[in-house]
């Protein structure tokens, strides 16, 4: 069973990573540190590739997090949801992905598949990492806007199908979702899907989160900065 590192010593220490085939839902208010945490958590060591479905940001910008926090660009994928309304010419690459908006679940779903496939197949980059199944991190940043476009109903389904095929796939996932923006209903059905829950909250300048689900990790709150894409603990 393959344990991915997520550089953080109560989880790693205990559990020895995130198990192959977790999804986790990341709660967070708006105003903290969550996205940091997330791409923190899906930054892909030597050997890992991560992928980032963008609802908020350009995939350069994505790109400039993880080449900041000393990754491989060549081990990190993006499928943008933004650029390509203002810029229809644009093409994908193969670690580079656009669709129209948030809106086009469907494109998003094939160029998330077609990116796992290259992966599999070992065209997405010049150098490959040689484990198979090859490890894979994937973070959506984010679910709430997701939920700005399409009714709960049809992005539970869509959600439904990106969890089963992270655990087929033995990946790992990061869904990060606003807990202030949505009723208890929608945070309910999303959790269903999830193996494991990461919340966050804002206590003045600080930010603290806890984790619960993730076996042997105890559910307690744990004030945190991120900096160059690691995450550091603060007594």
């Amino acid at each position: 069973m393959y344990y991915y590192k997520t550089g953080i010593p109560q989880v790693d220490g205990i559990s020895g990573g995130l198990e192959a085939g977790t999804n986790i839902l990341l709660l967070a208010p708006s105003m903290s540190s969550a996205e940091q945490l997330a791409y923190a958590l899906i930054k892909p060591v030597q050997g890992e590739y991560s992928i980032v479905l963008s609802t908020n940001e350009r995939a350069a910008e994505v790109v400039d997090f993880f080449k900041f926090a000393g990754s491989d660009k060549r081990f990190v994928g993006v499928i943008d949801a933004i650029t390509k309304s203002s810029t229809p010419s644009i093409v994908d690459t193969p670690r580079l992905m656009f669709v129209s908006s948030p809106t086009d679940l469907t494109g998003i779903g094939i160029k998330f598949s077609n990116m796992i496939e290259s992966i599999f197949e070992g065209t997405f980059s010049e150098g490959e990492a040689g484990l198979f199944p090859p490890p894979i991190r994937f973070c959506v940043n984010s679910i709430s806007t997701l939920l700005m476009y399409r009714k709960l109903e049809v992005l539970y389904q869509f959600l439904h199908i990106l969890t089963a095929k992270q655990r087929k796939i033995e990946g790992v996932a990061i869904y990060l979702l606003n807990n202030e923006s949505f009723d208890e209903r929608t945070l309910s059905l999303i959790k269903q899907l999830m193996t494991g829950l990461i919340e966050v909250k804002v206590d003045g300048n600080d930010n603290f989160f806890r984790v619960s689900g993730i076996k042997g990790v105890k559910a307690e709150w744990l004030k945190f900065t991120v900096n160059k894409g690691q995450v550091t603990i603060i007594p």
